[in-house]
């Protein structure tokens, strides 16, 4: 089987997580600027075989597309024409940064720890993925 990626978008930073290849277990990959994110997906893509890359779907509480679904539809245009071949899809996101900064508490995770933006979006992209793998499976 190929890898899934997930992504948590953010204008400044992304959080990616990936399946394993068996497309069991989700775990944090990185989290990089966005700026540099599609230079990473073509190197990480380039290493890996991957299937899907998922992409959070932010909602307000209401089911209304937050602010960040714009610049996340031109994101998936660029990864559409980048990586042929690869399903995009979307699932929702929207308690990922909450539970991801329950998890780190509850894991134990000092509060300085805790602080460091980069790792409540790769905890985040991990939610979103295994959210993704349970609705999938």
């Amino acid at each position: 089987l190929k890898r899934i990626i997930a992504l948590d978008f953010g204008t400044k930073r992304t959080g990616i997580a990936v399946t394993d290849p068996m497309q069991i277990i989700a775990s944090g990959l990185d989290t990089v600027l966005t700026k540099d994110l599609v230079p990473f997906l073509k190197s990480y893509l380039n290493s890996e075989p991957v299937s899907t890359i998922v992409l959070g779907e932010p909602k307000q509480m209401d089911n209304t597309p937050s602010e960040s679904e714009a610049a996340i539809k031109a994101l998936i245009l660029t990864l559409e024409a980048e990586f042929t071949g690869i399903e995009i899809a979307r699932q929702d996101e929207r308690f990922t940064s909450k539970m991801a900064v329950q998890a780190m508490i509850a894991g134990g995770m000092k509060k300085k720890k805790r602080q460091e933006k980069g790792r409540i979006d790769q905890i985040s992209a991990t939610l979103i993925l295994q959210a993704y793998l349970n609705r999938i499976s």
